[in-house]
């Protein structure tokens, strides 16, 4: 996005002014039967650059990171039902999207849920531009999968937490730069 273009309503692009990488909680949600929730996106103009990604988005506000995630997770899923544990990774990244780019700091938040059915009734303009629906994984469907999934190694951090669990303290990965 240049400077002269005009900010859809609702988007925080926190930290764009040089102040450091926008904040993100994002929601690595469980069901009873250990699926994880993804949300398939692809750029706005171009639906064949397509991948997954965990529910979340940008804090608004004075909102703390718990706040974002259920509010963020509620707005892309309709999921309001959900038990919001504690911060399993962090991560850096750096990635081209909708004309612009984005730096963000990501918390992802363990969480679960019996709800399973999801309704995006709260997207943004442009997160309805870009997000074309969802699905739950199993760890095994996330292994053999060949698209692309963000964080990267989800699969395998997937695997890590269902047989150890979740840490004492959040891991920090890899900073990713697309």
């Amino acid at each position: 996005m240049s400077a002269e273009t005009t900010r859809p309503a609702g988007e925080s692009y926190e930290g764009e002014d040089g102040a450091g990488p926008r904040k993100v909680a994002r929601v690595v949600l469980l069901d009873p039967e250990d699926r994880i929730l993804l949300l398939h996106g692809h750029e706005p103009d171009d639906p064949a650059d397509d991948w997954w990604f965990t529910p979340g988005g940008g804090l608004e506000g004075a909102e703390t990171r718990e706040e974002a995630a259920l509010r963020e997770l509620a707005e892309e899923t309709g999921i309001t039902d959900v038990e919001l544990g504690p911060v399993l990774w962090r991560r850096r990244c750096s990635f081209p999207f909708a004309g612009r780019r984005w730096d963000q700091d990501e918390w992802y938040y363990l969480a679960r849920t019996t709800q399973t059915a999801t309704a995006a009734t709260g997207l943004t303009e442009l997160e309805r531009r870009s997000v074309a629906g969802a699905r739950w994984w199993t760890c095994q469907e996330l292994t053999r999968a060949h698209e692309t999934v963000y964080p990267t190694r989800l699969a395998e951090l997937l695997r890590t937490l269902l047989v150890e669990g979740p840490r004492a303290r959040p891991v920090t990965l890899d900073t990713e730069i697309v």
